[in-house]
């Protein structure tokens, strides 16, 4: 978990793990389920491809993925269907602004799968870095990843808010949390200027 200032525009990415954390991610495509794009998209890792059927389980109340991606030639078809109104407040209808609808969907799903998500609410965010069975090692490497990834995603607001981050906090699903801006060091502890973004 990490807090910082609170104002202005949010921190939002999708990110890849060195050790990804969730490897079971289900990807829909929307795409004609008899061209190359669909053999393609199944290929790279997903696991619903099509359009009709996708938009009939959707309206019947199955929603049987946690990402959607729509190839740019299903779009208008996407939008004739109607169905903002079940995925958008899932996060789940696909957009230009969110990079969910494209034109290299291989390249796509490959990059989602095994990403995680992070967005910044109320000044904190939230992002699973690690597994129990992961050795300090992975962990470090994941930690490193995701503090670079939010230094960068905050730069890049550099031209119209400061942001900064004010501490970061290990902790279990329902644990405790140690704060890694503390005392809690060893010699191979990530060094404190890798953990802020300034």
């Amino acid at each position: 978990m990490l807090r910082t200032l609170k104002n202005g525009p949010v921190v939002r990415n999708r990110l890849r793990l060195p050790h990804p954390v969730r490897s079971d991610l289900r990807i829909a495509v929307i795409c004609d389920p008899t061209s190359s794009v669909a053999a393609t998209a199944l290929r790279a890792g997903a696991t619903l491809v099509g359009e009709d059927e996708i938009f009939a389980a959707v309206k019947e109340g199955r929603i049987e993925f946690d990402r959607c991606i729509c190839h740019s030639d299903s779009l208008a078809k996407l939008n004739k269907a109607g169905l903002g109104r079940v995925l958008g407040p899932r996060g789940l209808m696909p957009s230009t602004k969110t990079g969910t609808v494209v034109k290299n969907v291989g390249e796509s799903v490959k990059n989602m799968v095994g990403a995680s998500e992070y967005r910044e609410r109320l000044g904190v965010i939230r992002m699973a870095v690690g597994q129990l069975g992961y050795s300090p090692e992975e962990l470090q490497r994941n930690i490193k990843a995701f503090m670079d990834s939010v230094r960068k995603d905050c730069a890049g607001l550099s031209d119209r808010i400061t942001k900064e981050v004010h501490e970061v906090v290990l902790s279990s699903t329902n644990g405790p949390g140690l704060s890694l801006n503390g005392d809690l060091r060893g010699p191979d502890s990530i060094p404190a200027r890798d953990l802020a973004t300034v």
